[in-house]
């Protein structure tokens, strides 16, 4: 209820920005990435090219892609896709694209009328440079690439793990004369050693906030996943509708938009769009100190990252002199951000607060300075990963960040775009969504076990007390698992060990029980009606009637994870068994207060609840379970049949 109290819903009024290019502040790009395997490099190639074609000055715009997985492959493509966005970026900008990631665009089945026969021509001759762009990626060798191209001579015997740092300039938007043409781009695979913990996203994330500052030094950063592409061509100037707009920039700290789908699943049978949960929580979230900070698709002011607290010009806490906040000193500087002087200068310059003042520099000549603020000791004895940057900590690094932005006094919004913002991928099976959901769990559970919890917070800095609860909401979250697999036994053992937890249906307390759960399960669906959503999309479990329905099966491999869902599945359907021949038979002896109506509506409603894992006993390939997860779970049933005897 405290979350959804107060939902707040901004308009963005991109047009009005539009005579008014020159007031915009300057944006980098953050792109990660860290497996071509799992991230395949056509898939990265897209996502950057939408990136490279949006409606913002090109000359105020530049893209990094970090790569953890120092992919050669990666690399290569990269630099493929900023010859093909020399083609691209015009195109689009000429004709009005909609959706500027080129796969959309051409896989949309709409192919253009012959009666304008020059964009016909344009349009047929982007499509062949596209696929002939595909066909160089995906025919492209690792090992044949490091050995036969000098510019990737750098990949030659590095080990994903343990290699020094890579940086390409593929595109240097500041050697254009005229400004024009499509935003610089850059390369940048971090340097890793098996002596130095990388930390993941965060610690790649903080690489790019150092490199970006010594080579362009936007005080506007966007954050992006590699496989989120950009579906609004204007989403940067809805958001400087929001970073801009309000009377206090405390408001705006960070800007943040919705994960989406593309080309989702109808009913959304994995649970992926979560959209009731952005229209309702999210938006709630807005009404309190602002929307969580999701991960992706967050555009940060670069002083907010830095620690800075609100209406304030100093990293560090002023001296008690007369007048007011001063200038941090070069020390003070070197002992929270590192002894890089470039990049203390380049901060000095953000925190003097000139939204417009970005230096044009030749991004070929500060690699060397780059590299440096990229090295694997760079980070000791200083406040990265701390106090600035992106937080270490937890497998939920996003979370952890924005936790300590609002703790600092800042506010964030929510971005809310027609069409939307950005869209993207996800799980579309078992494997990946469990995986995600166990990741999710970890990271939450490790935040509120640790220093950085919202009580501690709450108590100690300036994160107030409702969004504080909110964020609660989202930490205690992996706590209910205990409680929960307590309640998910109650109904089976009952009906196992001929015993009762519940009213009988002919007792008072049954019809409150029963219009509780009736009062639960309507609302929920109300929420989503309310979202415009169907009753299939509540549910979750159906197998669907449309020609995906193969792609809405649940899939299953060998992973623990299966075990215990698996397990509660056959549990309760011999439960529901067992129950329902002692009712036949007439072995329920009322006298021992065996169950009733009760225990066996719970049964059957976690047997609905695990529908997917009923229906993979019997399934076959990668849409059953594997017989070793059978065996354990059935291992794991027998023995609590045993302990109910």
């Amino acid at each position: 209820m405290n979350c959804k109290w107060n939902p707040v819903w901004f308009e963005t009024y991109p047009d009005r920005l539009s005579e008014r290019t020159g007031e915009l502040p300057a944006v980098d790009v953050f792109m990660t990435t860290a497996d071509p395997e799992l991230e395949p490099p056509v898939v990265t190639v897209n996502t950057v090219l939408s990136l490279l074609a949006l409606d913002y000055p090109a000359g105020k715009l530049a893209c990094y892609v970090s790569d953890d997985g120092c992919s050669p492959l990666t690399c290569y493509a990269l630099r493929e896709a900023a010859a093909f966005a020399r083609l691209w970026v015009p195109f689009c900008r000429k004709h009005g694209v909609a959706v500027r990631a080129p796969f959309v665009y051409f896989s949309s089945g709409a192919e253009p009328r012959m009666a304008d026969q020059e964009f016909f021509r344009e349009w047929t001759f982007i499509k062949d440079e596209y696929e002939k762009l595909l066909g160089r990626i995906e025919n492209a060798e690792e090992i044949s690439l490091v050995q036969s191209d000098h510019e990737l001579a750098d990949f030659f015997g590095a080990d994903r793990m343990n290699h020094p740092t890579i940086i390409k300039i593929l595109w240097d938007n500041s050697k254009s004369k005229t400004g024009e043409g499509f935003p610089s781009l850059i390369y940048v695979s971090r340097e890793k050693s098996h002596k130095f913990h990388h930390h993941f996203k965060a610690g790649a994330m903080n690489v790019l906030t150092r490199v970006s500052a010594v080579l362009t030094n936007a005080p506007i950063m966007l954050n992006m996943d590699c496989d989120m592409f950009a579906n609004n061509p204007q989403v940067i100037l809805h958001a400087m509708c929001l970073l801009l707009g309000f009377d206090d920039e405390v408001h705006s700290g960070f800007v943040q938009a919705p994960q989406m789908s593309y080309k989702a699943l109808q009913d959304d049978p994995f649970g992926n769009q979560a959209e009731v949960k952005y229209k309702k929580l999210g938006c709630g979230f807005a009404g309190l100190q602002g929307i969580k900070y999701n991960g992706t698709n967050c555009f940060h002011r670069r002083k907010v990252i830095y620690g800075m607290p609100p209406n304030c010009t100093t990293l560090v806490k002023p001296r008690r002199t007369k007048g007011s906040s001063r200038s941090p000193s070069w020390e003070e500087l070197q002992v929270k951000l590192g002894n890089q002087k470039e990049l203390i200068e380049s901060t000095r310059s953000i925190i003097s607060g000139d939204m417009l003042a970005v230096p044009i520099v030749d991004l070929s000549s500060r690699v060397e300075v780059a590299k440096e603020v990229s090295a694997c000791r760079y980070e000791a004895s200083t406040c990265w990963g701390q106090e600035i940057g992106w937080v270490y900590g937890s497998m939920y690094e996003d979370i952890l960040t924005g936790q300590r932005i609002h703790a600092a006094g800042w506010k964030s919004a929510a971005m809310n775009t027609s069409p939307p913002a950005f869209l993207g991928s996800a799980p579309t099976g078992g494997p990946g969504s469990l995986t995600q959901y166990k990741r999710w769990a970890t990271g939450l559970f490790e935040i509120l076990m640790s220093r950085n919890n919202p009580i501690l917070l709450s108590i100690c800095k300036r994160l107030q007390l409702r969004q504080c609860l909110a964020y609660l909401v989202l930490d205690v979250w992996p706590l209910r698992a205990p409680f929960e697999l307590c309640y998910s036994l109650l109904g089976p053992y009952c009906l196992l060990a001929n015993h009762s937890f519940l009213p009988k249906y002919s007792e008072p307390g049954f019809s409150i029980l029963l219009a509780l759960f009736l009062t639960y399960n309507l609302y929920n669906f109300m929420e989503y009606m309310d979202c415009r959503l169907s009753a299939r999309a509540c549910s979750c479990n159906g197998n669907g009637s449309t020609d995906e329905a193969d792609k809405r099966r649940f899939t299953f491999d060998s992973s623990p994870v299966f075990i215990p869902p698996a397990a509660l599945a056959i549990l309760n359907a011999v439960a529901i068994a067992v129950g329902a021949w002692r009712v036949v038979a007439g072995a329920v002896e009322d006298k021992r207060g065996g169950p009733g109506v009760g225990e066996f509506v719970c049964c059957c409603w976690l047997v609905l609840c695990f529908w997917p894992f009923v229906t993979g006993l019997g399934g076959k390939g990668s849409y059953g379970i594997p017989w070793n997860v059978k065996l354990k779970a059935g291992l794991l049933v027998a023995a609590f049949v045993n302990f109910c005897r």
